[in-house]
């Protein structure tokens, strides 16, 4: 393991799991991952843990899903990135959220990030209200970057059939890489009675951290050939680190 064992956050202890400066995105991730077994589940894809800051680093896709630092420790005011999915039945679930390490004296993160996941929450609804029975997958990624850009936002699309297979059967809509349309796969249908992870992203330039930061969300759900709807809900606040005992639910159902 690339943590030390003696370092890494217990099972069940709450908030404690997150110490700023000392706890590691690594040593999140190996909790999530004896957390589940302790639950007698099993991931179908290794967990990610990453941070977005208030530094001269840029945005860096790939690095975020795949190649982080070993040692990236997370520190008051970090907004923290979660990929995360179980089987269990044989089906898959695929999440993504966000959380904030709150700065001494805050209760709630700053404004500025808030607006920052109400973009991306405006992206979600634009992608999903343009799903409609016999559409191409590249049809709907067309016609909500268009409506997206129009309005200011900066999108990136790329969800996916999710089932027995975490990227199951079925019609894909954008790919991180192929924002223009994805051949084949995109060039299906649409089907009623089917589940996406409804996987995106949208950019927002922070001033106060003079870059952009992405929110990137990905919640699984059920298309009945009407509409959209979230099989566990989606978030649409960050979940606070340590938690705030008055926080409402992040989840819209």
């Amino acid at each position: 393991m690339p943590i030390n064992p003696d370092k890494r956050p217990k099972a069940n202890s709450g908030d404690k799991v997150i110490q700023a400066g000392v706890t590691s995105t690594e040593d999140v991730v190996w909790w999530y991952r004896e957390r589940i077994k302790e639950l007698k589940l099993d991931t179908w894809f290794h967990p990610s843990v990453s941070v977005q800051r208030s530094d001269a680093e840029n945005f860096d896709h790939m690095r975020t899903f795949d190649k982080h630092p070993e040692k990236n420790i997370i520190q008051k005011g970090d907004l923290l990135h979660v990929d995360f999915g179980i089987t269990y039945l044989r089906l898959n679930t695929d999440t993504q959220q966000h959380a904030y390490m709150l700065l001494a004296g805050e209760t709630d993160a700053p404004d500025y990030l808030k607006v920052a996941l109400k973009n991306a929450n405006r992206l979600q609804d634009i992608f999903t209200n343009n799903f409609k029975v016999g559409k191409t997958g590249n049809e709907v990624l067309a016609e909500s970057r268009e409506q997206a850009i129009k309005e200011g936002i900066k999108p990136t699309i790329y969800t996916h059939p999710i089932g027995y297979y975490g990227h199951a059967a079925g019609t894909t809509l954008g790919m991180w890489d192929s924002q223009n349309g994805v051949p084949f796969t995109g060039d299906y249908p649409l089907h009623a009675n089917t589940a996406y992870s409804i996987e995106l992203n949208a950019a927002t330039f922070i001033k106060e951290w003079n870059k952009e930061v992405r929110i990137m969300l990905e919640e699984d759900a059920f298309f009945d050939g009407e509409a959209i709807r979230y099989i566990n809900g989606r978030q649409k606040s960050f979940l606070l680190i340590p938690r705030n005992n008055a926080m409402t639910d992040i989840l819209e159902y």
